[in-house]
């Protein structure tokens, strides 16, 4: 009796074991199931798993900032011809501040504005290129310096009009901000002509005139904390026109389409450009590789790339700016050291 009162014991325990050992199998497997389930997700479409700009944004301000910095540095150099940063509501206000999305110019829009067109020289929402190499039907203008007298072509894009030469001011008695804080290439007047002037942020944006401002007076340049800039700043350009602010440069490429990736073709000049990287000049923008001036008086990249500085901030030590390349198609949007001397394009003032 005594024992097969233990064999029953001892069956009794082999049958918890199993029936633990079997739970424990079951508990494993779905988990491990649950694992792949996340790790797929999103491979139906071939999309990653990775978080989205948005999502990050959602959940930490760190991740917001991070996403901007990738939209707008030339390092990233997004493969995806159909992104392009639209910070529309930049435009009013300092980037550093203004959220940005992304619309691909690939998107299959529905409804009426994916068959309007405009009479103002739009289509879907873009500007109509207007340039070819034997036609060129653009809607030009002209800029008298009031200051000095000096000519410039603009040309309209859009609904906004733009400075179609690289500001050439150079008068630094009237304009102080200008001190030391100008240049033509090479220290050649020859370069100014061609290419206009090479300007510090500082002077770009006039810093003397805003530390000088009676009702709200900013210290702003290289090294120096963040200042609080206006809705619009005039900077060096002329009564009536301002220097681009970071919404504006982005507006000016989402309205050419094709993305970052193919908008510098547009934008580049016909000629000048070196390793056979001219552009279509599609619009008459007619940029220039005027090159810029680094640390100890050094120039460089003439013929291969321009800088066109923005009235926008990054941080104590970059200002914002678009930059155009010889070696590919692309326009970014990204900030370089306030101290160096690049081009400037005026975008005339809103009616």
């Amino acid at each position: 009796m005594k024992k097969s009162f233990q064999r029953v014991i001892a069956t009794l325990n082999l049958f918890q074991g199993k029936q633990s050992l079997t739970i424990f199998l079951l508990a494993a497997f779905f988990a491990l199931s649950a694992c792949d389930d996340s790790s797929s997700a999103g491979d139906d479409n071939g999309e990653t798993s990775a978080l989205s700009c948005s999502a990050e944004m959602s959940s930490s301000s760190r991740h917001c900032e991070d996403c901007k910095d990738e939209a707008i540095s030339s390092d990233s150099k997004s493969n995806d011809p159909a992104e392009v940063t639209d910070d529309s509501s930049d435009s009013k206000g300092n980037p550093s501040s203004a959220g940005t999305s992304t619309k691909s110019s690939n998107s299959n829009t529905s409804g009426n504005d994916a068959k309007s067109s405009s009479s103002a020289g739009k289509v879907n929402g873009l500007a109509t290129p207007c340039k070819t190499e034997t036609e060129d039907n653009c809607e030009y203008g002209e800029l008298v310096d009031e200051r000095d007298g000096q000519t410039y072509k603009t040309v309209k894009i859009g609904n906004q009009w733009w400075m179609a030469e690289n500001l050439n001011y150079a008068d630094s008695v009237t304009t102080t901000s200008l001190k030391g804080r100008s240049w033509c290439y090479d220290n050649d007047p020859a370069n100014c002509t061609k290419y206009g002037r090479l300007y510090t942020w500082a002077a770009a944006i006039d810093s003397v005139m805003l530390a000088t401002d009676a009702d709200n007076p900013q210290v702003c340049g290289y090294n120096k904390f963040t200042c609080t800039l206006p809705y619009k700043v005039q900077g060096i350009c002329d009564k009536g026109w301002h220097l681009p602010s970071y919404g504006e440069w982005n507006e000016l490429i989402v309205r050419v389409g094709g993305g970052l990736s193919t908008a510098g073709k547009v934008f580049k000049s016909q000629s000048g450009w070196n390793v056979d990287g001219n552009g279509t000049d599609a619009y008459g923008f007619s940029a220039l590789p005027a090159g810029g001036r680094g640390r100890d008086d050094l120039f460089g990249n003439r013929g291969c790339v321009g800088f066109f500085w923005g009235s926008g901030e990054n941080d104590y030590r970059d200002a914002f700016l678009m930059q155009l390349d010889c070696t590919d198609d692309k326009a970014y949007v990204t900030s370089r050291p306030k101290s160096y001397a690049y081009s400037i394009r005026c975008i005339k003032d809103s009616d």
